[in-house]
């Protein structure tokens, strides 16, 4: 239509890659086209980057070593509330459907068992036991205070692979709050960006579509 003012168009935000050498430093490099907006975004990046490589191994090594602390004495706790019993399976367990092989090594089946709480008292249980063994069989279970059968104490092994859990879970947290930081700016900035540009457009545009 005609007088109509057509619609900014801003030049593209970041240079291709293959025409750029300095590629990761365009935002601080001299030129008629870089913006007050393109070198904040460029420090800020910078700015975020330095405090990521600095908070997440820090926050990682705080984290773990919490995490440490708490599972060792959770483990303690454990070992010292929970008792190794014996106990008689009242019943024969079920066979594996393929005895002898790997898989019958690794299959635990649950199986009522009976055994003698801490108060002294003939309880019975559910525990896993090999596949295959006969009523009468004597396995150890774990007892609680109250005289529940329950998971062994945690082992060294699981209490390293919970703090690396946490640990690494830390280390992430960081780098992605930092990840969203820096798009969260990109995004304000290019909207301030869009905003100046339509400013700027519509105080041009008249001179461009005047009628000669």
């Amino acid at each position: 239509m005609a007088g109509e003012i057509p619609r900014a168009q801003p030049p593209p935000d970041v240079p291709a890659p293959g025409r750029h050498p300095h590629l990761l430093l365009w935002r601080w490099r001299r030129n008629p086209l870089r913006r007050r907006t393109d070198r904040l975004q460029g420090w800020v990046a910078l700015g975020l980057l330095l405090a990521v490589l600095v908070a997440a191994p820090a926050a990682m090594f705080a984290v773990g070593d919490s995490a440490y602390r708490h599972y060792r004495s959770t483990a303690e706790q454990e070992a010292r509330a929970r008792d190794h019993r014996p106990a008689v399976l009242v019943h024969d367990a079920p066979r594996h459907p393929e005895p002898g092989s790997e898989e019958a090594e690794k299959t635990r089946y649950p199986v009522e068992v009976r055994f003698t709480g801490p108060d002294g008292a003939a309880r019975t249980g559910k525990t896993d036991v090999e596949p295959g063994l006969p009523a009468d069989s004597t396995v150890l279970v774990w007892v609680d205070t109250a005289g529940e059968i329950t998971e062994p104490p945690l082992t060294t092994e699981q209490i390293r692979s919970r703090t690396m859990g946490w640990a690494i879970l830390a280390f992430l947290g960081v780098v992605l709050t930092g990840l969203a930081a820096h798009g969260a700016t990109g995004l304000v900035l290019q909207r301030r960006n869009l905003a100046g540009w339509d400013a700027a457009w519509t105080a041009t545009a008249p001179r461009w579509s005047r009628s000669p």
